[in-house]
């Protein structure tokens, strides 16, 4: 997926996007300060808003190949075993008995497969959201602070999830999120948004550990880098 001289003004604050490669298979980390960009550029990437000006080639990509996670998951009013399927409906994909089983168990919903989902802790319901992005095997998943909801041990099991799964049948992916030790442990490729604009980008390591851009150093002085022995 490749963006070109990618233009987008809301009021006074516009965005500008010269140049930016998602490579297939690779996760890829979106960091910057509030306000900075990165939100807008996903829902471009997503084609929920269209540019002012500026091209995005999906490769062959179709809305069935892609999906979108965010802080505040869309669930239907209905069980949570009809939302973790929906995808699959949409796509008219027949489901797997025993995948649904195992995707329910990972996040210990099996129990409660009939429950009304909206019902669900926020916890509950990203992790529910995260399987449901996975289940039908996209090739692109944007998540916006996808896992901002989660505790320790639940985001150190998601980032798990998604690590087996790019081992097994890799994804390309695009997360955005302020907590830098989740970027550095899952990531491959880091880009930094700032003032509208794509300021640095580069391997995870070089991006969090040894910056080279003088805005990145400033931004990441105000953050907490764990950095991983």
């Amino acid at each position: 997926m490749r963006m070109a001289n990618l233009e987008k003004r809301y009021g006074e604050f516009s965005l500008s996007v010269q140049s930016l490669t998602l490579f297939p298979g690779r996760i890829h980390g979106l960091i910057g300060p509030n306000g900075s960009g990165k939100t807008t550029l996903m829902k471009l990437m997503a084609g929920l808003v269209k540019p002012d000006s500026g091209e995005i080639d999906y490769a062959g990509l179709t809305w069935r190949d892609m999906t979108m996670i965010t802080r505040k998951p869309y669930f239907l009013h209905d069980t949570v075993l009809r939302n973790l399927t929906y995808p699959l409906a949409l796509r008219g994909i027949k489901p797997d008995p025993e995948q649904i089983d195992r995707y329910l168990e990972r996040i210990g919903l099996a129990e409660r497969r009939r429950q009304y989902a909206p019902s669900l802790s926020a916890g509950e319901q990203q992790k529910l959201s995260l399987m449901r992005a996975l289940i039908f095997s996209p090739k692109l998943i944007l998540a916006d602070e996808a896992f901002s909801a989660l505790d320790i041990e639940s985001v150190c099991m998601s980032e798990q999830l998604i690590l087996n799964r790019q081992r097994e049948q890799p994804i390309t992916w695009v997360v955005i999120s302020h907590q830098l030790s989740h970027i550095q442990r899952l990531c491959d490729y880091v880009c930094f948004m700032d003032n509208g604009q794509l300021a640095a980008e580069g391997p995870v390591g070089d991006m969090l550990l040894l910056p080279q851009h003088p805005r990145l150093r400033r931004y990441l002085q105000h953050e907490s880098v764990l950095v991983s022995s």
